[in-house]
C-alpha cells in the first residue's frame, strides 16, 4: 500500500480505501494506471489499459448497455 498511497490519496476518499491496495488491481491483471474494467453480471466484459477518448468511452459504454447490463 505505500507505493500505492501517494496517488491512490488523489483519486479516491476515506471511503473507497481498497483503492490503495494494488493486490486488487492484480486479481484483475491491471498491471498500473489508468485501466478500465466493464463488469456484467460478474463476468468482466470489456477491458484496457491506459486513456480512452470520449468516442472510444462511449462506443464501449453503447456496447456493455446492449449486453443488457
Amino acid at each position: 500500500m505505500d507505493r500505492t498511497a501517494p496517488r491512490a490519496a488523489e483519486l479516491f476518499s476515506d471511503n473507497l480505501m481498497w483503492g490503495l491496495d494494488d493486490t486488487i488491481w492484480n486479481l484483475y491483471g491491471v498491471p498500473g494506471q489508468p485501466a478500465s474494467v466493464l463488469i456484467a453480471q460478474g463476468v468482466i466484459v470489456d477491458q484496457w489499459f491506459g486513456a480512452a477518448g470520449e468516442d472510444t468511452l462511449r462506443e464501449r459504454l453503447d456496447r456493455l448497455v446492449s449486453l443488457g447490463a
